[in-house]
């Protein structure tokens, strides 16, 4: 950790940015996921679900950007390989092609598993007073809440 006075001691910054670093892998993963399924949809909802998807990992794309951000100001580095997103995510990629059904079950998951990051998160960001890293985290706690009850609504 770098030498930072913002009035939050070295190890809260510590336990915060290790606890974005997971949130950073859901994100990414969850962003490759959502962009593949946009390459990949096929079905007579095609066009709308090509075009939700664009909409979201575009979304994703500036998530994982400010969560990296927050992550090198509380002065620990960020994560930036497959590898080391691979260890640190809690969603699974998923291989060969699947229905659009599928996809829609799958965002779904994966969106809630991203809302279950979040609030790990949480916890050391407000512990710490940190209200920075917290609004961050609540902020993309409500959009992925939203997103799942969203594609939920599409199955």
């Amino acid at each position: 950790m770098e030498d930072i006075n913002i009035g939050i001691d070295s190890g809260d910054r510590a336990a915060i940015a290790e606890s974005l670093k997971h949130l950073l892998a859901d994100t990414y993963t969850l962003y490759l996921q959502t962009h593949n399924f946009h390459w990949n949809v096929t079905g007579p909802r095609f066009r709308d679900l090509h075009l939700l998807f664009e909409e979201h990992y575009t979304e994703l794309a500036v998530a994982v950007d400010d969560i990296a951000e927050r992550i090198r100001t509380l002065g620990a580095p960020a994560p930036g390989t497959y590898r080391e997103f691979a260890a640190l995510s809690k969603i699974e990629e998923v291989e060969g092609s699947v229905s659009a059904d599928d996809m829609l079950r799958i965002l779904t998951a994966s969106h809630e598993q991203v809302v279950r990051t979040c609030r790990e998160a949480l916890a050391p960001a407000q512990a710490a007073d940190d209200e920075s890293s917290a609004a961050l985290i609540s902020d993309r706690m409500r959009i992925h809440e939203k997103t799942a009850w969203m594609l939920r609504s599409l199955r």
